[in-house]
């Protein structure tokens, strides 16, 4: 499966590149463009650990969707994603058949990709499996945020043991678009791995430093 390195991989070998201006003053992680979608997402809600089992459904099926694409193309299209998916219930979307990924085939508001589509209504389903999704994710952590503190330019895991682990684990469960790849960008966003950089405004609040 072809995916796009995720948000915080600067990979060996390459400078980083510098740091685009944004609203205000703050230092931020180098992949946050002046963009004032992805930097609100950087500010607000990437690396802060969430165990809402309703948001880290809706972050599963995201990154799944990211695949290929940059996460900036999946945040213009979220409030779309939202509508289409009925708020990312996934008891609603576990019904889904093969009528509704056509009807969504025709949908110009978000990524119209068959197997991606076909995905969300399986891991639904696999996700109404899990007695504690929640604990289930958070155990390749340990249930506590695994706070890093890379520099600018380290050359940050794309597919680090606990997105691993945590692929094998949602794979016997019966998920699919859960490579290692999307697992670790997955981890990062919902806070297992706190992975700001330090020299980002947010690496001091979220490693509670």
């Amino acid at each position: 499966m072809s995916t796009t390195p995720h948000r915080a991989a600067i990979m060996p070998g390459t400078a980083p590149a510098p740091r685009a201006a944004t609203p205000d003053a703050s230092p931020r992680c180098r992949w946050c463009t002046d963009d004032p979608l992805y930097v609100r997402y950087h500010d607000q809600e990437w690396g802060v650990p969430s165990r809402d089992p309703r948001h880290l459904f809706e972050m599963l099926i995201l990154e799944g969707f990211q695949a290929g694409l940059s996460w900036l193309t999946i945040l213009r299209r979220r409030e779309a994603f939202r509508a289409a998916f009925f708020g990312f219930d996934p008891q609603a979307l576990a019904h889904t058949d093969d009528a509704w990924v056509q009807d969504q085939m025709q949908n110009a508001t978000i990524i119209r990709n068959r197997l991606k589509l076909q995905a969300t209504g399986t891991n639904a389903r696999a996700w109404l499996t899990l007695d504690d999704p929640a604990a289930l994710i958070w155990s390749v952590v340990d249930h506590a945020p695994r706070i890093h503190h890379y520099a600018p330019g380290d050359a940050i895991p794309t597919a680090g043991p606990e997105a691993q682990a945590l692929s094998r684990l949602l794979k016997h469960h019966g998920f699919t678009f859960v490579g290692p790849t999307i697992c670790q960008a997955y981890l990062q966003a919902v806070g297992c791995l706190m992975d700001h950089t330090t020299d980002c405004h947010r690496h001091a609040a979220l490693a509670g430093g």
